[in-house]
């Protein structure tokens, strides 16, 4: 079937990297397996952070106007079978699928949305009614985790779709070898290597990593090393906050994505608080490189990391508990590896493309056959 694809949050073609983006375009990959024709309908970015209504209104205009244009170009020779969006909520509602939708007789279905109730009648009242409004139109609607499903309403449509990415092949010995000898890193008595990575922007971002540095602080007198993937506007800020530990911490800046699982697979534990984390996709890129997880309990992060199977999680924003979580698994090889050994077992089983491919053609087969009930004849 022909799907026109919308992330009204980033578009899967902009150039700056994030979780965001790539699983914006994991979906559009997913989607392709499952062997449908998938375009870009719109790059409209409708985020909107402060809370301003006057430019939600603009957005809402924006969108309207590039809806009309969308029905004009696509008539009934040219029109896609559904509408598929990516990730809205409060912030960043979708203000052109809705309208499409209805304009020409097709059936909408909506990824990782997100509810939340206490934005009624604030600043964001008007993107908090379109969130609301788009998914009471949703055909099907598709959470990434049981956290985001239990905010969402109409449960009779949720469908099950896991975070998912595509396996990386393991790195060959010799690849990793050659790494190491490039990073300069000892094989010799060489101390456990903790690996986190992760954009540095400010807000949740900055303050796992600060949280981090203090858990980290609070265990220096053990034996470990710390490499940090990853760059950003934040950059300053947690280099500040990690130079207490001084040389134990290196920062080896934005890894291209072909490298990132050769870097992830020299650890031997990946470590993450996970602040106002949805789900997090470095999370599940270590888990499929065999690397037990320590990270902060938050969010969807427990459908990911099963607690004492794939690694161990900690209290929401408790360094105290982060740190005693890394001292667990520091003081234990042989159980880091049985649990890097079951997250690379997880994520293969549930969590890799193929899978997701299969349940997006289940739900996207079922919303076609919702949206011949409701459209029929009325199709323009």
């Amino acid at each position: 079937m022909k799907v026109a694809f919308y992330a009204p949050m980033k578009p899967p073609d902009h150039p700056v990297p994030s979780g965001d983006r790539t699983m914006a375009r994991l979906l559009r990959e997913a989607l392709k397996a499952a062997g449908h024709e998938v375009s870009l309908a719109c790059r409209l970015r409708s985020r909107e952070p402060a809370g301003d209504l006057r430019r939600q209104e603009r957005l809402r205009t924006i969108g309207e106007k590039l809806a009309a244009r969308y029905v004009a170009r696509h008539g009934t020779g040219r029109r896609p079978d559904l509408w598929f969006t990516y990730h809205l909520y409060y912030k960043a509602p979708d203000w052109v699928g809705p309208l499409v939708s209805r304009r020409l007789g097709i059936p909408y279905v909506v990824a990782e949305a997100s509810v939340a109730p206490k934005r009624a009648g604030g600043p964001w009242d008007l993107s908090h009614r379109a969130v609301l409004s788009a998914l009471d139109q949703a055909a099907v609607i598709l959470p990434l985790t049981p956290r985001n499903a239990a905010c969402l309403p109409h449960p009779q449509r949720h469908r099950d779709l896991p975070p998912f990415l595509r396996l990386p092949a393991p790195p060959a010995s010799r690849d990793l070898f050659a790494l190491r000898n490039e990073l300069a890193l000892p094989t010799v008595d060489a101390p456990p290597l903790l690996i986190t990575a992760a954009m540095m922007r400010p807000g949740a971002k900055l303050a796992s990593y600060r949280l981090l540095a203090e858990a980290l602080q609070r265990i220096a007198d053990r034996h470990w090393h710390l490499l940090v993937l990853g760059d950003g506007p934040a950059r300053g800020e947690v280099e500040a906050a990690f130079a207490p530990l001084g040389g134990r911490v290196r920062f080896l800046g934005e890894i291209a994505p072909d490298r990132l699982a050769s870097h992830l697979s020299l650890g031997c534990l990946f470590v993450w608080p996970a602040v106002e984390e949805a789900y997090g996709m470095a999370i599940l890129e270590a888990m499929a490189a065999g690397l037990p997880v320590v990270a902060g309990d938050e969010g969807g992060v427990s459908a990911l990391v099963d607690n004492e199977q794939c690694g161990l999680l900690a209290e929401p924003r408790d360094a105290g508990s982060f740190a005693n979580s890394v001292l667990r698994l520091l003081a234990d090889p042989g159980r880091r590896a049985r649990m890097g050994e079951a997250a690379r077992q997880k994520v293969s089983q549930r969590h890799a493309l193929p899978a997701a491919a299969q349940n997006l053609q289940r739900s996207l087969l079922e919303a076609l056959e919702m949206g011949a009930r409701e459209f029929g004849a009325r199709r323009p």
